[in-house]
């Protein structure tokens, strides 16, 4: 004999209770025990009757009608004409005795809990009866028999406790007698021994049927849903989320205790005493195979985890004080004043030290929680022996769910890092002794993020899912996003990342898209659907989306967004920037970047920062990782300088080069920064603290070649007046130079903790000399490398090579 139970979106409508009659129809001959709920949505409507009725609005009889009108178009959808009037009384004396009932309450002004029961069964009795008869329709031997009549409860209305004792003995009597093939019952309702209407509680459906099984001794219990099984996680939360094909007992119980919404969590308790394998199915796609549960499952060496579930609004209360030290009792005493209050407790850990108890409960039960616990420990907090109860709130618990986490090591160490590089914190750790659940206390809104994390690290092969809040789409931002653009496939492919574009940003709009942004119209999204741009809106924004695997990209030069780094870094959001004001700041705050970076575990990558795709910096802090030591460094570290003064020959004035430079994005958006001397001043400035030293920017030496009118111009255009006015005089500059066979290089220098900046004639033998265009060239002069300097060369400025190496940090973010 087979158990069947349908739930309420199994049986939402005309066409569900067909398909259910269908799926009957085409079992195997045999004897079917067929549980079901209510229509979908019709228990809410009958719960809103009784207390609308009891707060005395006349609502409940609009109601009334809509579940009336809801099941006679349904009897007209699945009966022929001739067969509906009786049906259509039937349902007609059930919805009087439904309203009259609300009438007593509206008119006492009360609703109880056992009125509430009565009120609810409405949609089981309904929908049993409806289903009973088309089976009958369908040529089928059925017949629907009240499950009050069998199922005997005390007298706790809301979540009645089953007498199993009589219940079953009344089940198997009834079995004996009754030879029909498909028996149809009423799920969630029983009565008590005074026949009283009692619920089973939310969910009790799949109670019912499991009761049923283990009665009468049931081959297979089926759970027919709206999903193919119990899943990994929560598919409405973890995308990735699959069914899981077979798990222990034990392994569903536990995740059903943390969440699991597909099967009531008393469900298995009775079908596991007799054995009796559960079977979830998709009643929407029956030929899934969905999830087997039974008391042994094959067990995967390789796969420690079985499933990731969790519980949201709950609150951690924690007992504490040197007087409970050594003292026996206390623990017993906590928890007999919370079953006094009916209150569940849904976690425990205590201290080895027997200094604290920490409970966690549900958000609606923490008030009365504190009071049942003061009152208890009133005495000893008067004594001040125990401090008066702390109480946490905003608060969730995530659990680990495998039977096989105990015969692998690092289940716990996996977990706990990578809650840990996505900066989740973790407020309290439960494990059980059986070493089949790990349950971790996290921040609420950290909810989300967690069962990914967690889903990523246990279930998902690669590709890992990298996620870009990227700002500034200029000549560097929009390079990069056409590079990562071309470069989706071979990242997905080769590198396992799928790196999507949650959010941009120019200096006036700001647009984000939860699904990744289609960057082949990221232009459009942003000028047509953009919001008003701020950069502390911005952050807001990208912390408040709280993915996993998340960095901000700045393309900026703005001192706005590099001053609200530490906002990120905090949330556990990794930096990559080509902005080098950051690190060119004050030493404390650079300093507080670093170590906000290590504290919170998020990348904070700045290699554009010297050189543009050079590997200048990663290069230093090898060297220096290695246990090298720097002794100098000579550079060339501007780009822009280097192709204005390898380009300032023949009749080409010193304006009309600059010009050039700027127009192909070889020097800032404000090119007095490079001619200054200021950006070469903070590369060489950013060198020297990665090497350890404590350098401000003003104690950089600087020898500036700009005639103090250009120096002082006060805009772009004011300094290319002067730079024109100036123009003999950057003549007679280039002129020294080429009189003496020399260049014009603009050099930057650490060395014995100093650094300097200034425009050298370099001769022939100096590997400067050769240097072309916009290429930049580092030299490293170290212990190691003291008699031949290590050099890096390459091309130190434009848009497409500055991008690459953003996307590069990017790249390296993700390791």
């Amino acid at each position: 004999m087979q158990v069947l139970k349908f739930g309420g979106s199994s049986v939402a409508h005309s066409d569900s209770i067909k398909r259910i009659c269908s799926l009957l129809k085409k079992k195997p001959k045999g004897k079917y025990v067929i549980v079901v709920s209510a229509l979908s949505n019709i228990t809410d409507q009958l719960i809103q009757c009784g207390y609308f009725a009891s707060e005395k609005k006349n609502y409940y009889k609009d109601i009334v009608e809509k579940i009336e009108a809801r099941h006679i178009n349904i009897i007209k959808e699945l009966f022929p004409i001739t067969y509906q009037s009786h049906l259509i009384s039937w349902i007609k004396k059930n919805i009087n005795e439904l309203e009259s009932l609300c009438d007593g309450i509206y008119q006492v002004e009360e609703l109880s809990k056992r009125s509430l029961d009565k009120i609810m069964s409405f949609g089981e009795l309904s929908s049993s009866f409806l289903i009973s008869e088309k089976l009958k329709q369908y040529g089928l031997d059925a017949i629907c028999k009240d499950s009050r009549d069998l199922i005997i409860t005390n007298s706790k209305f809301g979540c009645a406790q089953v007498d199993f004792v009589i219940s079953n003995y009344r089940i198997n009597k009834f079995f004996r007698e009754k030879k029909s093939e498909y028996i149809v019952f009423p799920g969630f309702i029983g009565s008590t021994k005074n026949n009283e209407t009692t619920t089973l509680g939310r969910g009790g459906s799949d109670y019912t049927a499991s009761i049923l099984a283990a009665a009468i001794s049931a081959n297979l219990l089926e759970i027919w849903t709206d999903v193919s099984g119990m899943m990994t996680a929560n598919p409405k939360i973890v995308n990735q989320a699959f069914p899981i094909k077979e798990i222990s007992y034990e392994e569903a119980m536990e995740l059903s205790h943390f969440g699991a919404k597909v099967i009531y969590p008393p469900t298995i308790q009775p079908a596991m005493k007799k054995h009796i394998p559960i079977q979830i199915k998709n009643t929407f796609s029956p030929l899934d195979s969905g999830t087997l549960i039974y008391i042994s499952k094959n067990i995967s060496i390789s796969q420690p985890v079985t499933g990731i579930s969790g519980i949201k609004n709950m609150s951690l209360l924690t007992l504490e004080g040197s007087g409970m030290i050594g003292i026996p009792g206390y623990s017993k005493r906590l928890f007999e004043a919370l079953s006094r209050e009916k209150i569940n407790v849904i976690f425990i850990t205590q201290s080895s030290s027997e200094h604290s108890i920490t409970t966690g409960v549900h958000d609606i039960d923490v008030n009365k929680s504190k009071k049942a616990i003061d009152k208890e420990f009133f005495r000893e907090i008067q004594q001040k022996r125990v401090d008066p109860i702390i109480i946490e709130k905003n608060l969730c618990i995530i659990a680990v769910v495998g039977d096989n986490m105990k015969n692998l090591h690092g289940t716990s160490g996996k977990m706990f890092s990578s809650l840990g590089r996505n900066s989740i914190n973790v407020r309290a750790i439960a494990q059980g002794s059986t070493e089949k659940n790990i349950s971790a206390v996290i921040r609420k809104k950290d909810f989300k993020k967690a069962l990914n994390t967690l889903h990523e690290a246990f279930f998902e092969s690669p590709p890992k899912q990298i996620n870009l809040f990227i700002c500034g789409v200029g000549k560097v931002g929009s390079k990069l996003l056409e590079q990562v653009d071309q470069q989706q496939n071979y990242l997905l492919e080769e590198l396992k990342l799928q790196v999507r574009v949650i959010g941009i940003a120019n200096s006036k709009k700001m647009y984000f898209d939860y699904h990744g942004i289609d960057l082949f119209y990221w232009d459009k999204y942003l000028n047509e659907n953009g919001n008003k741009m701020n950069g502390y809106s911005f952050m807001k924004e990208v912390c408040n989306f709280n993915l996993r695997n998340s960095l901000f990209v700045d393309n900026t030069a703005s001192e706005e967004m590099a001053m609200i780094y530490d906002k990120f870094l905090k949330n556990g959001i990794g930096v990559i920037t080509c902005n080098k004001i950051a690190c060119s700041s004050s030493y404390n705050h650079y300093k507080k970047l670093k170590i906000l970076s290590r504290h919170f575990k998020a990348p904070f990558l700045f290699e554009t920062n010297v050189g543009a795709s050079l590997p200048v910096i990663s290069t230093l802090n090898d060297l220096i990782n290695s246990g090298d030591k720097i002794n100098k460094i000579e550079a060339v570290l501007s780009g822009s300088l280097n192709f204005i003064f390898n380009n300032f020959i023949g009749k080409k004035s010193f304006l009309e080069i600059v010009k050039e430079a700027h127009s192909k994005g070889f020097t800032e958006p404000d090119p007095r920064i490079d001619l200054s001397g200021l950006d070469v001043m903070r590369k060489i400035l950013i060198l020297a603290r990665e090497c350890g030293s404590p350098l401000e920017l003003n104690d950089i030496y600087q020898k500036s070649f700009l005639p103090k009118d250009c120096c002082n111009s006060i805009s772009i255009e004011d300094f290319y007046k002067n730079l024109y006015k100036y123009n003999n005089y950057f003549f007679r500059i280039r002129y020294e130079a080429e009189k003496n066979n020399k260049r014009l290089r603009f050099i930057a220098r650490y060395e014995n903790g100093g650094a300097t900046v200034g425009l050298e004639h370099i001769d022939q033998y100096h590997p400067f000399f050769q240097l072309e265009g916009k290429d930049n060239m580092v030299l490293y002069n170290t212990y190691r490398y003291s008699e031949q300097p290590l050099i890096i060369k390459g091309a130190g400025a434009g848009a497409e090579v500055t991008a690459s190496g953003v996307f590069s940090d990017i790249i390296k973010a993700t390791k």
